[in-house]
């Protein structure tokens, strides 16, 4: 008898660490797997990068309250008051206050704080990751978020998965 085995593209699972932090908060599956990103795809092809892309109604980063898996505000922010800021936006249940669970969309999405926000230039600020390696970082975070917040055979994985390991695709942030 045959079995079906389905296997996700995406790419290794890291959880970016908190800059200036040593990576000791990290899974241990992150700090011994190795990206394959840019190796032989075989055939002696070479393997296309992810491109991020937000993807609607998913709000897994939403999710601010992850859990201890995750770094905490006070690993991640140097800034005293972006503590502050994050911690304030923390609901009872864990998700932010801004997010609207019925519709799975921000009610402030123009005027969220720069760390909501999935840029290049943030990452940077934020963890150190050098533009080059945006993509592949962004993507990393966002499937370890998705993983935590819904599940390994999520739908909202799925479709991270499917879109950002697409051909041609569009950034929507």
């Amino acid at each position: 008898m045959w079995t079906t085995v389905m296997v996700a593209h995406s790419p290794p699972s890291v959880i970016v660490a908190a800059k200036n932090k040593p990576p000791s908060r990290l899974p241990e599956k992150s700090q011994s797997r190795k990206s394959t990103a840019t190796g032989s795809a075989g055939f002696g092809g070479k393997k296309k990068d992810p491109v991020w892309q937000c993807i609607q109604n998913c709000g897994a980063c939403c999710k601010l309250d992850k859990g201890p898996q995750f770094p905490s505000p006070d690993e991640i922010f140097d800034e005293p008051s972006d503590v502050e800021l994050y911690q304030s936006l923390i609901g009872k249940d864990g998700w932010c206050i801004h997010y609207d669970k019925n519709t799975r969309e921000c009610s402030i999405y123009a005027e969220r704080p720069y760390f909501c926000r999935v840029e290049p230039e943030i990452f940077f600020t934020l963890y150190g990751i050098e533009k080059k390696n945006f993509n592949k970082e962004a993507c990393s975070c966002c499937v370890d978020t998705i993983k935590a917040v819904y599940g390994i055979h999520s739908e909202e994985l799925e479709k991270f998965n499917r879109a950002v390991w697409s051909t041609g695709s569009k950034m929507m942030d």
